[in-house]
Protein backbone atom coordinates (compact mmCIF):
# COMPACT_ATOMS: atom_id res chain seq x y z
CA UNK A 1 0.00 0.00 0.00
CA UNK A 2 2.69 2.05 0.60
CA UNK A 3 4.29 2.33 -3.22
CA UNK A 4 0.89 3.76 -4.66
CA UNK A 5 0.13 6.88 -5.82
CA UNK A 6 -2.10 9.38 -4.08
CA UNK A 7 -5.57 9.01 -5.36
CA UNK A 8 -5.70 12.49 -7.26
CA UNK A 9 -2.66 11.58 -9.30
CA UNK A 10 -4.44 8.44 -10.79
CA UNK A 11 -7.47 11.12 -10.98
CA UNK A 12 -5.29 13.38 -12.91
CA UNK A 13 -4.19 10.69 -15.59
CA UNK A 14 -7.11 9.46 -16.02
CA UNK A 15 -8.84 12.76 -16.99
CA UNK A 16 -5.41 13.32 -19.58
CA UNK A 17 -6.11 9.81 -21.09
CA UNK A 18 -9.86 10.42 -21.54
CA UNK A 19 -9.10 13.45 -23.10
CA UNK A 20 -6.70 12.11 -25.95
CA UNK A 21 -9.20 9.37 -26.42
CA UNK A 22 -11.96 12.25 -27.17
CA UNK A 23 -9.43 14.23 -29.05
CA UNK A 24 -8.68 11.04 -31.23
CA UNK A 25 -12.81 10.35 -31.80
CA UNK A 26 -13.59 13.96 -32.31
CA UNK A 27 -10.58 14.32 -35.30
CA UNK A 28 -12.00 11.21 -36.97
CA UNK A 29 -15.37 12.48 -36.87
CA UNK A 30 -14.49 15.44 -39.18
CA UNK A 31 -16.04 15.51 -42.39
CA UNK A 32 -14.74 14.26 -45.43
CA UNK A 33 -15.65 17.25 -47.52
CA UNK A 34 -13.48 19.71 -45.80
CA UNK A 35 -10.63 21.21 -48.61
CA UNK A 36 -7.76 19.21 -47.63
CA UNK A 37 -5.08 20.88 -49.29
CA UNK A 38 -4.23 25.11 -49.05
CA UNK A 39 -4.58 25.01 -53.02
CA UNK A 40 -7.92 23.52 -52.48
CA UNK A 41 -8.49 25.77 -49.31
CA UNK A 42 -7.52 28.65 -51.76
CA UNK A 43 -9.83 28.06 -54.61
CA UNK A 44 -12.91 27.91 -52.18
CA UNK A 45 -11.65 31.15 -50.71
CA UNK A 46 -11.76 33.06 -54.28
CA UNK A 47 -15.57 31.66 -55.01
CA UNK A 48 -16.35 32.84 -51.75
CA UNK A 49 -17.12 29.78 -50.34
CA UNK A 50 -19.85 26.80 -51.05
CA UNK A 51 -22.58 27.09 -53.16
CA UNK A 52 -20.40 28.18 -56.43
CA UNK A 53 -18.81 26.30 -59.54
CA UNK A 54 -14.51 26.49 -58.82
CA UNK A 55 -12.20 25.98 -61.71
CA UNK A 56 -9.97 22.92 -60.88
CA UNK A 57 -8.46 22.02 -64.67
CA UNK A 58 -7.68 23.88 -67.77
CA UNK A 59 -8.27 22.27 -71.32
CA UNK A 60 -9.81 19.23 -70.66
CA UNK A 61 -12.78 17.04 -72.26
CA UNK A 62 -14.54 14.51 -69.99
CA UNK A 63 -14.49 14.19 -66.57
CA UNK A 64 -15.86 11.14 -64.19
CA UNK A 65 -15.31 10.06 -60.26
CA UNK A 66 -15.09 7.00 -58.99
CA UNK A 67 -17.80 6.52 -56.22
CA UNK A 68 -16.31 4.50 -53.97
CA UNK A 69 -13.50 6.71 -53.00
CA UNK A 70 -14.36 9.80 -54.92
CA UNK A 71 -11.13 10.05 -56.75
CA UNK A 72 -11.43 11.93 -59.98
CA UNK A 73 -10.38 11.11 -63.46
CA UNK A 74 -10.38 13.93 -66.32
CA UNK A 75 -9.67 13.82 -69.65
CA UNK A 76 -6.74 16.17 -70.47
CA UNK A 77 -7.25 18.10 -74.38
CA UNK A 78 -5.78 21.34 -73.73
CA UNK A 79 -6.99 24.47 -75.01
CA UNK A 80 -7.02 23.91 -78.51
CA UNK A 81 -8.67 20.65 -79.58
CA UNK A 82 -8.30 20.63 -83.08
CA UNK A 83 -4.18 21.68 -82.31
CA UNK A 84 -3.04 20.33 -79.64
CA UNK A 85 -2.07 16.91 -78.82
CA UNK A 86 -4.31 14.93 -75.88
CA UNK A 87 -2.98 14.33 -72.73
CA UNK A 88 -4.50 11.16 -71.61
CA UNK A 89 -6.29 10.44 -68.41
CA UNK A 90 -5.15 12.35 -65.49
CA UNK A 91 -6.14 11.55 -61.65
CA UNK A 92 -6.61 13.73 -58.62
CA UNK A 93 -7.11 11.78 -54.96
CA UNK A 94 -8.14 15.00 -53.24
CA UNK A 95 -10.81 16.52 -54.59
CA UNK A 96 -9.42 18.37 -57.82
CA UNK A 97 -6.84 20.34 -55.55
CA UNK A 98 -4.34 18.44 -57.79
CA UNK A 99 -4.01 16.11 -60.67
CA UNK A 100 -1.49 13.93 -62.33
CA UNK A 101 -1.57 11.92 -65.14
CA UNK A 102 -1.87 8.12 -64.53
CA UNK A 103 -2.91 6.05 -67.47
CA UNK A 104 1.15 5.72 -69.06
CA UNK A 105 0.58 7.07 -72.17
CA UNK A 106 -1.82 4.84 -73.30
CA UNK A 107 -4.58 6.97 -73.92
CA UNK A 108 -5.02 10.22 -76.01
CA UNK A 109 -7.25 12.30 -78.23
CA UNK A 110 -10.76 13.50 -77.17
CA UNK A 111 -13.82 12.59 -75.73
CA UNK A 112 -16.69 13.27 -78.06
CA UNK A 113 -19.27 12.67 -75.36
CA UNK A 114 -20.39 13.10 -72.08
CA UNK A 115 -20.47 8.60 -72.39
CA UNK A 116 -16.73 8.40 -73.90
CA UNK A 117 -15.70 7.71 -70.10
CA UNK A 118 -17.29 4.55 -68.81
CA UNK A 119 -17.37 3.57 -65.08
CA UNK A 120 -18.34 0.88 -63.64
CA UNK A 121 -20.79 2.64 -60.94
CA UNK A 122 -19.41 -0.31 -58.22
CA UNK A 123 -15.83 1.56 -58.43
CA UNK A 124 -12.15 1.00 -59.93
CA UNK A 125 -13.17 -0.20 -62.85
CA UNK A 126 -12.99 2.59 -66.11
CA UNK A 127 -12.67 2.37 -69.96
CA UNK A 128 -12.10 5.26 -72.05
CA UNK A 129 -13.44 5.67 -75.96
CA UNK A 130 -11.14 8.29 -77.44
CA UNK A 131 -11.93 10.02 -80.44
CA UNK A 132 -8.99 10.90 -83.06
CA UNK A 133 -6.72 9.12 -80.17
CA UNK A 134 -6.34 5.96 -78.44
CA UNK A 135 -8.71 3.70 -76.34
CA UNK A 136 -8.31 1.86 -73.10
CA UNK A 137 -9.05 1.00 -69.58
CA UNK A 138 -8.13 -0.02 -66.09
CA UNK A 139 -9.46 -2.69 -63.67
CA UNK A 140 -7.62 -1.34 -60.88
CA UNK A 141 -8.60 2.29 -59.84
CA UNK A 142 -5.88 3.45 -62.71
CA UNK A 143 -2.77 1.80 -61.08
CA UNK A 144 -2.11 -0.13 -64.28
CA UNK A 145 -3.56 0.48 -68.05
CA UNK A 146 -4.02 -1.65 -71.47
CA UNK A 147 -5.31 -0.55 -74.74
CA UNK A 148 -8.28 -0.99 -76.52
CA UNK A 149 -8.48 -2.06 -80.47
CA UNK A 150 -9.48 1.13 -82.39
CA UNK A 151 -12.55 1.42 -85.52
CA UNK A 152 -11.34 4.27 -88.04
CA UNK A 153 -11.03 7.72 -86.17
CA UNK A 154 -12.78 6.36 -82.65
CA UNK A 155 -15.68 6.20 -80.87
CA UNK A 156 -18.94 8.24 -79.66
CA UNK A 157 -19.77 6.40 -76.64
CA UNK A 158 -19.74 2.40 -75.69
CA UNK A 159 -21.15 0.16 -73.00
CA UNK A 160 -19.13 -2.40 -70.91
CA UNK A 161 -20.63 -5.63 -69.38
CA UNK A 162 -19.64 -5.15 -65.52
CA UNK A 163 -21.22 -8.22 -64.62
CA UNK A 164 -17.80 -10.27 -64.83
CA UNK A 165 -14.34 -9.69 -63.26
CA UNK A 166 -12.78 -8.93 -66.51
CA UNK A 167 -15.23 -7.49 -69.13
CA UNK A 168 -15.06 -8.74 -72.52
CA UNK A 169 -18.31 -7.47 -74.50
CA UNK A 170 -18.11 -4.31 -74.92
CA UNK A 171 -20.90 -2.51 -77.62
CA UNK A 172 -19.71 1.08 -79.33
CA UNK A 173 -20.82 3.55 -81.62
CA UNK A 174 -18.39 4.73 -84.21
CA UNK A 175 -18.21 8.45 -84.53
CA UNK A 176 -19.05 10.07 -87.87
CA UNK A 177 -20.31 6.62 -89.02
CA UNK A 178 -23.80 7.28 -89.66
CA UNK A 179 -25.00 4.85 -86.49
CA UNK A 180 -23.08 2.05 -87.31
CA UNK A 181 -22.15 -0.05 -83.99
CA UNK A 182 -19.60 -2.23 -83.55
CA UNK A 183 -19.29 -5.31 -80.80
CA UNK A 184 -16.51 -6.70 -79.03
CA UNK A 185 -16.64 -10.18 -77.20
CA UNK A 186 -12.57 -10.70 -76.40
CA UNK A 187 -12.32 -7.56 -74.34
CA UNK A 188 -11.92 -4.76 -76.88
CA UNK A 189 -9.07 -6.61 -78.56
CA UNK A 190 -11.16 -7.04 -81.84
CA UNK A 191 -14.53 -5.60 -82.72
CA UNK A 192 -17.17 -6.83 -85.35
CA UNK A 193 -19.82 -4.71 -87.09
CA UNK A 194 -23.06 -5.20 -86.28
CA UNK A 195 -24.78 -4.05 -89.73
CA UNK A 196 -25.92 -0.64 -90.96
CA UNK A 197 -28.49 1.47 -88.88
CA UNK A 198 -32.30 1.28 -90.70
CA UNK A 199 -32.49 4.16 -92.89
CA UNK A 200 -34.83 6.31 -91.23
CA UNK A 201 -32.65 6.14 -87.74
CA UNK A 202 -31.55 9.68 -87.08
CA UNK A 203 -30.28 11.81 -84.49
CA UNK A 204 -29.11 10.74 -80.89
CA UNK A 205 -28.61 7.04 -80.52
CA UNK A 206 -27.69 5.03 -77.67
CA UNK A 207 -26.68 1.35 -76.66
CA UNK A 208 -26.30 -1.04 -73.32
CA UNK A 209 -25.11 -4.18 -71.98
CA UNK A 210 -27.20 -6.32 -69.70
CA UNK A 211 -24.76 -8.85 -69.77
CA UNK A 212 -22.41 -10.93 -71.77
CA UNK A 213 -25.52 -12.48 -73.56
CA UNK A 214 -27.72 -9.23 -73.82
CA UNK A 215 -27.30 -5.68 -75.76
CA UNK A 216 -30.15 -3.51 -75.86
CA UNK A 217 -30.08 -0.36 -78.50
CA UNK A 218 -32.21 2.52 -79.26
CA UNK A 219 -32.38 3.74 -82.70
CA UNK A 220 -33.09 7.88 -82.27
CA UNK A 221 -35.70 9.05 -84.60
CA UNK A 222 -37.61 5.16 -84.80
CA UNK A 223 -38.08 5.44 -81.05
CA UNK A 224 -38.62 2.57 -78.73
CA UNK A 225 -35.39 0.40 -76.89
CA UNK A 226 -34.44 -2.97 -78.65
CA UNK A 227 -32.87 -6.31 -77.25
CA UNK A 228 -30.89 -8.78 -78.65
CA UNK A 229 -30.00 -12.03 -77.46
CA UNK A 230 -27.74 -13.64 -79.71
CA UNK A 231 -25.10 -11.16 -80.21
CA UNK A 232 -26.30 -8.54 -82.48
CA UNK A 233 -27.82 -10.91 -85.12
CA UNK A 234 -31.59 -9.97 -84.16
CA UNK A 235 -33.58 -7.77 -82.68
CA UNK A 236 -36.46 -7.27 -80.76
CA UNK A 237 -38.23 -4.56 -79.85
CA UNK A 238 -39.45 -4.29 -76.28
CA UNK A 239 -40.68 -1.15 -75.38
CA UNK A 240 -42.08 2.43 -77.03
CA UNK A 241 -39.92 4.44 -73.76
CA UNK A 242 -37.89 6.63 -75.61
CA UNK A 243 -34.21 7.12 -73.47
CA UNK A 244 -32.73 10.22 -73.78
CA UNK A 245 -29.03 9.33 -72.87
CA UNK A 246 -26.05 7.27 -74.80
CA UNK A 247 -25.68 4.43 -72.62
CA UNK A 248 -27.55 2.78 -70.11
CA UNK A 249 -26.58 1.89 -66.79
CA UNK A 250 -26.79 -0.95 -64.89
CA UNK A 251 -26.34 -0.98 -60.87
CA UNK A 252 -27.12 -3.46 -58.63
CA UNK A 253 -28.60 -5.83 -61.50
CA UNK A 254 -30.93 -3.56 -62.11
CA UNK A 255 -30.85 -1.35 -66.14
CA UNK A 256 -31.47 2.77 -65.93
CA UNK A 257 -31.84 4.57 -68.29
CA UNK A 258 -32.48 8.53 -68.85
CA UNK A 259 -34.79 8.74 -71.09
CA UNK A 260 -37.78 11.82 -72.14
CA UNK A 261 -40.32 11.02 -69.84
CA UNK A 262 -38.27 9.94 -66.66
CA UNK A 263 -36.15 7.51 -65.23
CA UNK A 264 -36.70 4.63 -67.33
CA UNK A 265 -35.94 1.38 -65.05
CA UNK A 266 -35.57 -2.56 -66.09
CA UNK A 267 -35.38 -5.19 -63.49
CA UNK A 268 -34.95 -8.35 -66.27
CA UNK A 269 -32.49 -7.44 -68.59
CA UNK A 270 -34.37 -4.98 -70.77
CA UNK A 271 -36.91 -6.89 -71.45
CA UNK A 272 -39.52 -4.92 -69.92
CA UNK A 273 -39.26 -0.83 -69.08
CA UNK A 274 -40.96 1.06 -66.68
CA UNK A 275 -40.80 5.05 -66.09
CA UNK A 276 -39.57 5.18 -62.25
CA UNK A 277 -40.95 7.64 -59.92
CA UNK A 278 -42.08 11.15 -60.91
CA UNK A 279 -40.43 12.80 -64.41
CA UNK A 280 -37.27 15.08 -64.87
CA UNK A 281 -35.80 16.25 -67.77
CA UNK A 282 -32.36 14.89 -68.16
CA UNK A 283 -29.56 13.50 -71.02
CA UNK A 284 -26.92 12.18 -69.05
CA UNK A 285 -26.78 9.79 -65.98
CA UNK A 286 -27.50 8.22 -63.83
CA UNK A 287 -24.93 8.65 -61.43
CA UNK A 288 -25.91 6.77 -58.07
CA UNK A 289 -25.08 8.21 -54.55
CA UNK A 290 -25.29 6.10 -51.33
CA UNK A 291 -28.00 3.46 -52.35
CA UNK A 292 -30.00 2.75 -55.64
CA UNK A 293 -32.54 5.36 -54.70
CA UNK A 294 -29.77 7.95 -53.72
CA UNK A 295 -29.37 9.13 -57.77
CA UNK A 296 -28.45 12.16 -59.81
CA UNK A 297 -29.23 13.23 -63.55
CA UNK A 298 -28.15 16.38 -65.59
CA UNK A 299 -29.94 17.77 -68.01
CA UNK A 300 -28.91 20.79 -70.13
CA UNK A 301 -29.69 23.57 -68.20
CA UNK A 302 -29.25 22.13 -64.28
CA UNK A 303 -28.41 19.01 -62.00
CA UNK A 304 -30.88 17.32 -60.21
CA UNK A 305 -31.05 14.93 -57.24
CA UNK A 306 -33.30 12.27 -55.41
CA UNK A 307 -32.84 10.10 -52.09
CA UNK A 308 -36.15 8.20 -52.75
CA UNK A 309 -35.60 6.64 -56.52
CA UNK A 310 -37.63 9.47 -57.83
CA UNK A 311 -40.20 10.13 -56.24
CA UNK A 312 -39.38 13.75 -55.93
CA UNK A 313 -36.57 15.48 -57.59
CA UNK A 314 -34.99 18.54 -56.05
CA UNK A 315 -32.60 20.92 -57.38
CA UNK A 316 -29.08 20.77 -57.09
CA UNK A 317 -27.55 23.42 -59.04
CA UNK A 318 -27.23 25.56 -62.67
CA UNK A 319 -24.57 24.48 -64.74
CA UNK A 320 -21.39 26.71 -64.70
CA UNK A 321 -21.73 30.10 -66.81
CA UNK A 322 -19.80 28.71 -69.71
CA UNK A 323 -21.76 25.92 -70.36
CA UNK A 324 -25.49 26.96 -70.05
CA UNK A 325 -27.51 26.95 -73.02
CA UNK A 326 -24.72 24.39 -75.47
CA UNK A 327 -25.36 24.07 -79.00
CA UNK A 328 -26.90 21.16 -80.47
CA UNK A 329 -27.82 18.24 -78.41
CA UNK A 330 -24.93 19.14 -75.91
CA UNK A 331 -22.84 15.91 -76.51
CA UNK A 332 -20.05 17.49 -75.33
CA UNK A 333 -20.97 18.26 -72.00
CA UNK A 334 -19.50 15.73 -69.21
CA UNK A 335 -20.95 15.51 -65.81
CA UNK A 336 -20.16 13.29 -62.11
CA UNK A 337 -21.19 12.93 -58.73
CA UNK A 338 -19.40 12.29 -55.94
CA UNK A 339 -21.29 10.40 -53.40
CA UNK A 340 -17.95 10.28 -50.97
CA UNK A 341 -17.43 14.06 -50.58
CA UNK A 342 -20.43 15.91 -51.92
CA UNK A 343 -19.27 17.28 -54.93
CA UNK A 344 -20.63 17.62 -58.28
CA UNK A 345 -17.67 17.81 -61.42
CA UNK A 346 -18.78 19.44 -65.22
CA UNK A 347 -16.11 19.70 -68.20
CA UNK A 348 -16.56 20.24 -71.66
CA UNK A 349 -14.14 19.67 -74.80
CA UNK A 350 -11.46 22.33 -74.68
CA UNK A 351 -13.09 23.90 -71.45
CA UNK A 352 -12.38 23.77 -68.03
CA UNK A 353 -13.24 21.12 -65.61
CA UNK A 354 -15.30 22.49 -62.69
CA UNK A 355 -16.31 21.51 -59.28
CA UNK A 356 -19.41 22.56 -56.85
CA UNK A 357 -19.85 21.98 -53.73
CA UNK A 358 -23.09 22.80 -51.63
Amino acid sequence: MKNQPPIHTLKTFSTIILGIVLALLSAADIPAAEPATTAEKAAEAQSNGKGQWVEVHEGTGGVTVDRSNGDVYIVVTGKEIFKERGQGIWKSTDRGATFARVDGNIISGRCETGYGLCQDPNGQRLYCFMLDGSSGFTLDGGKTWEKLGQVNRGWDFAAVDWSVEKPQVIFGSEHESGGKYHLSTDGGKSWTKLGEPPKDARGTMGVGVADAKTLVRWMGSIGGIERSLDAGATWTKVSDEAPAGHVMVVFKGVCYWVGEKGLLVSKDKGATWAVQGQPVQAAWGPYFGKDEKHIVVAGKSEIQETTDGGQTWSFVAALPEPFKNPPGPGWYLNFAFDPVNNLFYASWMGKPTYRYRR
